[in-house]
């Protein structure tokens, strides 16, 4: 298996171990701009190419605030998410807002900066317009195609079992309403695969969409000003994995634009992206320390983190790769599980994992956690979630997210009588 290596070093990672109680999430600001510059230049034949980090990845400001000045939007889901964007200065064009489900202050916020909406169902024509009292000129549709989506034969995912979008008749007639309503520019969004490691996701999805703006043009006369390809590109969590080529993925979606949307006379349409683990997966990662080893039917190294800090391997058995610091050449000649402290099975960050021998103290680093890592953190057991830290370009760190404390475990308690003593005498240094 081909080795891979942390952005971090052990020097590096000992020195913030002393100041940073773990576990932690550690961030990587140099390779997070350094992606972010790439995916520029792979649609930079597309004048108005926008990616829209998906902010549920990785909901913190400053991350947020790195992406933004490398050019990116940001993609909301949720109320707290439009919130963190308020906050920070961005609205308008430069947020996408796409939920389902949706509650009334949700569309309401999402009005009030001026955001574009994406409507994830044609009910919400009607639930939107009761809501905020207009139907904004600029709308979005999130399209659902059913059944499976195939790649050269080979099966990707199955929409037809997803909750998102609308069928194709729903969307010509959502685009006729909304154009009787007072909506003048529309986009397409749809998402039909996740975490998609082959190159050809981009464009085969491109096709797609891009055969149905010509349609929807056509029939309805609709103008047809964007088309959000949103997420679903992934990263190799394994060493031997393929990582994709996002040079190739924007080449191969502009060989079908020119195919398709220029003949049709649609060449000022503009493309959008909203990815999360393509954008910061790889330039994040959970920092831990072995406490404990346990010999019995199997050999388990308990670290300080749990799936509280890091959902992935427990809830859908995925592979995170593990590097023990300063031991990166040693043989890897030891079979652990390596596990957190829940009440619960599943609480393996690995198992039956070829790795060097680990004592107690070492410092363990799990790759690939940039994003759906902190931001799937709960608080089962009542474990409490990790900080976040950023390792600056310069070499240099700094806290981007406190841990939390038992005070904050606690806060939502506050409003009972008897649990105001435990939080006034509780100091949280």
């Amino acid at each position: 298996m081909d080795k891979k290596l942390p952005f971090v070093t052990a020097e590096q990672l000992r020195e913030l171990c002393e100041q940073f109680a773990t576990p932690f999430h550690l961030y990587d600001e140099r390779g997070i701009r350094e992606n972010a510059r790439l995916v520029r230049k792979a649609f930079a034949w597309n004048p108005g190419f926008k990616e829209y980090f998906a902010v549920k990845a990785t909901p913190n400001p400053s991350i947020m605030d790195i992406l933004r000045e490398e050019g990116c939007g940001m993609d909301c889901s949720s109320l707290t998410e439009l919130m963190l964007c308020e906050r920070q200065g961005i609205t308008g064009p430069d947020i996408m807002f796409s939920s389902n489900d949706t509650p009334a202050e949700d569309f309401a916020l999402a009005a009030k900066l001026g955001a574009t909406i994406n409507l994830d169902d044609i009910t919400h024509i009607d639930f939107l317009e009761r809501t905020i009292g207009y139907i904004p000129e600029t709308i979005s549709c999130r399209f659902n195609p059913g059944g499976y989506f195939e790649i050269s034969n080979t099966i990707m995912d199955s929409p037809g079992d997803a909750k998102y979008g609308m069928t194709k008749p729903q969307m010509f007639q959502a685009y006729r309403i909304l154009m009787e309503k007072g909506a003048k520019e529309f986009g397409i969004h749809a998402f039909l695969a996740s975490n998609t490691t082959t190159d050809d996701y981009y464009p085969t999805l491109a096709m797609q969409l891009f055969r149905l703006a010509v349609e929807l043009h056509e029939e309805t006369g609709a103008h047809i000003g964007f088309i959000n390809l949103s997420g679903g590109v992934g990263i190799p969590y394994r060493p031997d994995g393929h990582h994709p080529d996002i040079l190739a993925i924007g080449e191969g979606v502009r060989k079908v634009y020119e195919q398709i949307l220029v003949p049709a006379g649609m060449g000022d349409v503009k493309i959008f992206t909203e990815m999360g683990r393509f954008m910061l997966g790889p330039y994040g990662c959970l920092v831990t320390k072995c406490l404990h080893q346990k010999h019995i039917h199997k050999e388990y190294i308990g670290v300080d983190a749990c799936a509280c800090n890091l959902m992935r391997p427990a809830m859908y058995g995925a592979y995170h790769h593990i590097t023990v610091a300063g031991k990166e050449d040693a043989p890897c000649d030891h079979l652990y599980d390596v596990t957190g402290g829940l009440c619960e099975n599943n609480d393996k960050f690995a198992v039956d994992r070829w790795l060097p021998a680990i004592c107690p103290g070492d410092i363990l680093v799990i790759h690939d956690t940039g994003a759906h890592g902190h931001a799937m953190g709960y608080n089962y057991n009542g474990k409490l979630r990790s900080a976040e830290v950023l390792l600056c370009e310069d070499g240099s760190h700094r806290l981007i997210r406190r841990a939390e404390t038992p005070r904050d475990y606690f806060a939502t308690l506050d409003f009972l009588p008897f649990m105001k003593p435990l939080l006034g005498e509780y100091n949280d240094d």
